[in-house]
């Protein structure tokens, strides 16, 4: 990690003066971060990033003018910069949120973190350290994201991308003997980009379920699911209580509830719970790869994708414990590399990839 120099600057865009100051007031909090500049719309934001050069912009989603998403667009078409997006906890905020994160920002704040409030307490600090983290790569963040089919797509106004730019596709991993019953991953800042990348390389006939713990808020997780079943191979759901681990299925735990897994007579079924209430992460990826190494012992894979602080490193252990195979993204890929260079560091890890080939790594197991 490259240690930023001097206070970092931001812009701020969104429409609600409310808003600006009270995004304002957040981010000042930490005496490394000052806010340059504001705007009230998309075309006054691209404005003022192109007049302060800021490291990093939060931008309103729905906006007069030019809403988000076009200045997202044409921002990291021209002068790629690391972009939050601000959106709404509904149905169509998880879908231009996602739209967002195609299009190459970094992560999103939920609307309501921005005010005053017992929540924003709670999560304030993890997020201006996640803020700290992104703008100290955000060289290496921005130099991949011009690799990316989405800065091509940017460049031209094509309206989403789906799929990485392609490149001469390096030899496959040799294959592994060992068996494994099921996948459960875990992943939080950048995961929902990462997760297209992997799960859309995954093969219809994949002979094991797969479990997925998404720091995501409730209604983001069943739109994130829903894009991806829509481009995958393999069938992509948000779980329900007593849905069953099938070949070929990936359930992903809903926003705001746990998902573990248990064996009912020789079948494994997920349980989806607000059970145990005093974890900081809902889905928590510890809970979930606890239940998994219980239930699967050393048949277990856990994979631990992007994301910021150290999430699914006790329950790392517990599979390794058993005998199970942990495999873990790049950090040169990662958007925060906190999760998996949390694995890395105890020394858990079987496998370490880019997210591009991530998917091979699996694969050579079946």
């Amino acid at each position: 990690m490259i240690k930023h120099s001097g206070p970092i600057r931001i812009v701020v865009v969104d429409d609600s003066a409310f808003m600006r100051k009270a995004l304002t007031m957040m981010l000042e909090s930490d005496p490394d971060i000052k806010v340059v500049g504001s705007a009230r719309n998309g075309e006054e934001g691209i404005t003022r990033v192109r007049q302060l050069k800021p490291d990093l912009v939060t931008m309103d989603v729905e906006m007069p003018q030019m809403d988000g998403l076009t200045a997202l667009r044409r921002i990291m078409a021209s002068t790629p910069v690391p972009v939050m997006m601000v959106s709404s906890i509904t149905t169509d905020g998880a879908r231009a949120t996602l739209d967002a994160l195609e299009l190459g920002a970094v992560d999103f704040i939920p609307k309501q973190m921005s005010y005053v409030s017992l929540d924003i307490v709670k999560i304030k600090d993890d997020l201006l350290a996640k803020i700290r983290d992104i703008v100290s790569r955000k060289h290496i963040l921005m130099a991949r994201f011009r690799t990316r089919r989405s800065f091509k797509d940017a460049q031209t106004g094509v309206t989403a991308a789906r799929t990485p730019l392609t490149k001469a596709a390096p030899a496959p991993p040799p294959k592994r003997h060992k068996k494994i019953d099921i996948i459960a991953l875990g992943s939080s800042t950048g995961g929902p980009p990462a997760l297209q990348t992997l799960i859309s390389a995954l093969p219809r006939n994949l002979p094991v379920g797969m479990v997925i713990a998404q720091h995501m808020p409730q209604t983001f997780t069943k739109s994130l699911a829903d894009r991806l079943d829509s481009v995958c191979s393999v069938t992509v759901r948000e779980a329900a209580d007593g849905d069953p681990i099938e070949p070929g299925t990936v359930l992903i735990a809903p926003g705001g509830k746990h998902l573990t897994v248990k064996r009912y007579g020789g079948r494994a079924r997920a349980v989806v719970s607000a059970e145990p209430g005093d974890t900081l992460y809902k889905p928590c990826v510890d809970v979930m790869f606890n239940s998994v190494s219980e239930a699967f012992g050393a048949n277990t894979m856990s994979v631990i994708l992007t994301g910021m602080g150290s999430n699914g490193l006790d329950g790392s252990r517990n599979v390794k414990g058993k005998g199970g195979i942990l495999i873990a993204q790049d950090e040169a890929s990662s958007v925060v590399y906190g999760m998996p260079r949390a694995v890395a560091e105890a020394s858990l890890t079987d496998h370490i990839a880019p997210i591009d080939t991530l998917a091979a790594e699996i694969i050579s197991y079946f």
